[in-house]
């Protein structure tokens, strides 16, 4: 039994020089990524069995897009080959006070433009425990919106637990009240939710309250439990001092126990990927059955050292989070 993600990976270009601008780079770096195959990515390096499902180009970009999947040992099997082009995404690292950003080129990929039951849920879901779905592939287009409904509420009728990252990306979307529509259909097959406040606000303007970004991430996990009837959600904390320096955290709440996480402060080489690392994270503690504060301290370690790591995926293995989980923060050289 094992886990299976389900989204679209796309061609991630990345000024050479670190924190290069976009608009005057001459070489980019070459990687492939996205929200849910980073979850996988993570998973399987954790030594989890891992699939990830989605559709890709049959020619030689869709083939590195293959071979990057099949170097962190997830299973392609049933990925659909197909459509015409890979979804593209330049980043752009931000230093200081300039922002990280992105340019999506995404439109008409070949996930984009699968067609509704082109893949076989019952039989790809066979066996597995776990899916993870985000909130990033519904807004690719209405039958990627319909694919994502289908497995959640295939995966629920065949007794596999769901995942669901609320991922909100405001540029995929033309109104908010598209996405709460799309999310609360999936909510209602949802085991355990991802997310932040900033997604709450954004999508359902759910004021929360509190003194710090602690206590308002509690709040806002109590009206998302009471809002949407879940027993199991894991947010990330985040405060930002820079583009290059954040404190992070994470609070959890499984069975009316509400847990925190320790604190970190670190100074970010590249923060893309890191929800995706601490969700792939609180997933391989609940897979490992261990208890809600190491799982959700494994989480956010794993959250806060991708941000020291170039690239979407986080390469760090168990022992090297759990360093982190256990306090050895200083940096010194390991010899």
């Amino acid at each position: 039994m094992g886990f299976t993600t389900f989204g679209e990976i796309m061609l991630r270009l990345t000024p050479s020089e670190h924190a290069g601008k976009i608009n005057s780079a001459q070489n980019f770096g070459v990687h492939y990524a996205g929200s849910e195959s980073n979850v996988a990515s993570s998973l399987a390096i954790l030594k989890n069995q891992v699939q990830f499902v989605t559709k890709l180009p049959l020619n030689a970009v869709g083939d590195g897009a293959m071979r990057s999947l099949q170097s962190f040992g997830i299973s392609t099997g049933n990925i659909a080959r197909g459509g015409h082009r890979i979804g593209t995404y330049f980043i752009e690292i931000g230093s200081s006070i300039r922002p990280s950003s992105v340019v999506y080129d995404r439109a008409h990929s070949a996930i984009s433009e699968m067609t509704f039951g082109e893949l076989d849920w019952e039989t790809i879901l066979k066996g597995q425990k776990w899916l993870f779905i985000s909130g990033i592939t519904p807004a690719l287009s209405k039958s990627c919106a319909e694919a994502t409904l289908l497995v959640a509420k295939t995966a629920r009728k065949m007794g596999v637990k769901v995942s669901f990252d609320m991922n909100f990306r405001r540029t995929l979307w033309k109104d908010k009240k598209d996405a709460r529509s799309i999310f609360d259909a999936i909510l209602e097959n949802t085991d355990l939710l991802f997310g932040n406040t900033g997604v709450l606000k954004d999508v359902y303007d759910m004021e929360v309250s509190g003194a710090n970004p602690i206590d308002q991430t509690i709040s806002a996990i109590e009206k998302a439990k009471s809002t949407f009837g879940l027993e199991q959600l894991a947010f990330t904390v985040r405060e930002h001092h820079s583009a290059s320096e954040n404190k992070l955290s994470g609070v959890a709440l499984l069975n009316d126990k509400t847990t925190i996480s320790n604190s970190y402060n670190v100074e970010i080489i590249d923060r893309f990927g890191t929800g995706d690392a601490f969700a792939a994270g609180f997933l391989h503690g609940l897979g490992q059955e261990w208890g809600l504060d190491k799982t959700l301290g494994f989480a956010t370690a794993a959250f806060a050292l991708k941000h020291t790591i170039r690239g979407d995926q986080h390469t760090s293995t168990e022992e090297e989070i759990l360093s982190i989980f256990k306090g050895n923060i200083s940096g010194h050289v390991l010899r």
